[in-house]
C-alpha cells in the first residue's frame, strides 16, 4: 500500500475531523480480507467508517480509511424465519424498500435513519419502546473480518459464543461485511403527538411507557412543556391516515429544521432570548394524530447539526434525572436551546449493550454546532453517573476504560474477545483504546477455534 495526497474526513457532527493516509473503498468481502492482510502484515491500522453519524471518535481513522459503500443491499432472505442479509454499508433508510415487499419490517428503529447498519450495531443505535430492544440485539447474524483478515461467521450454528459481543463490538472485534437481522411481519405506527406539561408527564411516565407500544418526550429547558409520542403497533395497511405532504413538509422541513435553525441561530448571537425562544417553540409544537408504516413514523429528516450526549439509567431513575437536571439547569445560568430526549427500551444480553441487563430509560442532551457543549454535558454525565449510567457509545462522553469495566459486568469477556479476533489491534484507534484499554496479547490460541 502506498500512501496518497492528503486526505481530509468529517463526521456530521463536526465534532471529528482527521486525515488519513489512504481511503479504500473494497466492493467485495474478499477485498476487504486483503487489505486486512496487507495492513497486517506492514503494522498499519485501518478502520471502516459509514456515515459519520457518531459524534465520538470511535471511527477515526488516522491510516487507512475503509468506507464500505460497496459493500450494501439485501444478499439474502429466508422467509419462514423472517430474516434478511444486508450487505453492512447498507444505509438504515434503504432497508425498507428491500423489507416491504417481503411483507417484513425491523422489530425497532431509531429517530434517524442515515446510518449504515453495521454503523448502528456496532455503537448500540436504538429507537423507543420498553418491550422492544435496540438495532443491535436484533442481529441474528454476521460475518466479520479478523484482524488476521480472515472471515469469521457468527451465528445460530458458527461460533454462538461470540454473538453477544459481535452484535455490538464497537468496531473493535472486525470489520463486519454482512449483517443477518431478524425482523417482524410488516406492521403500521399509530401516532399520537402533543405538548403536555412536563410535570404531568413525569407524575405518569411509567404508565405511559408500560402502556404504549413506544412511548418518548421532549422537554424544552426554560419552559414547563413537554412534547410527547406515543406510537401503538396496528397490522400492516390498517386504518392507515399517513400526513398529507403539505403537513410533512411543514412539520419536517419548514418547522422542525428550517425555523429551528434559525432559533439556534438567533440563541447563539443572543443567549438571553433562548428562555423566550422556547417557550414560543413548544407553543408552536402543535398537536397531530396520523398512521403510516412503521418505518416512516419511527425516522424523522434532520438537517441541524449539533452535538449530543446520551446515557442509559435504570428505568426507575427517569423521574430523579430529569429533576436534577431542571435544577442545574436552573442553577448553572446556561441557555440550553434544544430540547431534552428521553426514550425507553427492554433489556438485552449484548455484553455491550447499554441495556445490558436492565430496563432502560434514555436521556439525551444537545448543543447547537458552535456552542460548547463542555460545562453542560459535563454536568449532565456527573449526574448520570450518580444513577448508574452508561454512556452511548456513538455520543459524546468523558469515560475511560476502569468506569467503564465498572458498569458492564461482560466487559473483561468482550476483551478477551478483541484479544482473540484482533491481537495486534489492527482496528485499534484512540478512542478505543480509550474505553477498552491497551491490547494485551492472548494465549492459548483461542482465536484459532474460532475461524472458519
Amino acid at each position: 500500500m502506498t500512501n496518497s495526497t492528503e486526505i481530509t474526513w468529517q463526521n456530521w457532527g463536526r465534532t471529528l475531523t482527521v486525515h488519513p493516509n489512504l481511503i479504500v473503498a473494497p466492493t467485495s468481502a474478499e477485498e476487504v480480507c486483503e487489505v486486512v492482510r496487507v495492513a497486517a502484515a506492514e503494522g498499519r491500522r485501518v478502520k471502516p467508517v459509514g456515515a459519520g453519524h457518531s459524534f465520538t471518535a470511535i471511527a477515526e481513522a488516522d491510516d487507512i480509511l475503509m468506507t464500505l459503500d460497496g459493500l450494501s443491499g439485501l444478499l439474502g432472505v429466508d422467509r419462514a424465519a423472517r430474516t434478511v442479509t444486508l450487505g453492512a454499508g447498507t444505509r438504515l433508510h434503504a432497508i425498507p424498500a428491500m423489507l416491504g415487499p417481503l411483507g417484513l419490517a425491523m422489530e425497532n428503529l431509531g429517530d434517524i435513519d442515515a446510518q449504515s447498519i453495521a454503523g448502528a450495531v456496532s455503537t448500540g443505535t436504538h429507537g423507543t419502546g420498553i418491550g422492544f430492544r435496540g438495532i443491535a440485539a436484533q442481529i441474528a447474524g454476521a460475518v466479520l473480518v479478523t484482524g488476521r483478515g480472515e472471515l469469521l461467521r457468527v451465528d445460530a450454528r458458527h461460533s454462538p459464543e461470540l454473538l453477544p459481543a459481535v452484535a455490538l463490538g464497537l468496531g473493535a472485534l472486525g470489520i463486519l461485511v454482512e449483517v443477518t437481522i431478524q425482523c417482524v411481519e410488516a406492521f403500521d405506527l399509530h401516532a399520537v403527538e402533543l405538548p403536555e406539561p412536563l410535570d404531568g408527564v413525569l407524575e405518569s411516565v411509567f404508565d405511559r411507557m408500560f402502556g404504549s407500544d413506544h412511548f418518548e418526550f421532549y422537554w424544552f429547558p426554560h419552559t414547563d412543556i413537554a412534547m410527547t409520542k406515543t406510537n401503538m403497533r396496528v397490522p400492516a395497511g390498517e386504518g392507515r391516515a399517513p400526513l398529507t405532504d403539505a403537513r410533512r413538509w411543514f412539520d419536517q422541513t419548514f418547522m422542525a429544521n428550517g425555523v429551528f435553525r434559525a432559533t439556534c441561530a438567533l440563541g447563539r448571537a443572543l443567549p438571553a432570548v433562548v428562555p423566550s425562544l422556547n417557550r414560543v417553540a413548544a407553543r408552536l409544537s402543535g398537536s397531530r394524530c396520523y398512521s403510516d408504516v412503521s418505518s416512516s413514523v419511527f425516522a424523522t429528516r434532520r438537517t441541524v447539526r449539533f452535538t449530543e450526549m446520551e446515557y442509559a439509567i435504570p428505568v426507575d431513575r427517569v423521574v430523579d434525572a430529569l429533576t436534577e437536571i431542571r435544577a442545574v439547569i436552573d442553577r448553572s445560568g446556561w441557555r440550553i436551546s434544544f430540547p431534552i430526549e428521553v426514550r425507553f427500551t427492554a433489556s438485552d444480553d449484548l455484553w455491550l449493550s447499554t441495556a445490558y441487563g436492565r430496563r432502560s430509560a434514555y436521556i439525551a442532551v444537545h448543543r447547537a454546532i458552535g456552542e460548547d457543549p463542555r460545562a453542560y454535558f459535563g454536568a449532565v454525565e456527573e449526574i448520570m453517573r450518580g444513577l448508574g449510567g452508561r454512556p452511548h457509545w456513538g455520543k459524546m462522553h468523558g469515560l475511560g476504560s476502569e468506569e467503564l469495566a465498572a458498569a458492564y459486568p461482560r466487559f473483561q469477556d468482550f476483551l478477551r474477545v478483541r484479544e482473540e479476533l484482533d491481537p495486534d489491534g489492527v482496528f485499534a484507534n484512540a478512542y478505543l483504546r480509550r474505553v477498552l484499554g491497551d491490547h494485551v496479547v492472548a494465549s492459548g490460541g483461542a482465536a484459532e477455534r474460532h475461524r472458519n
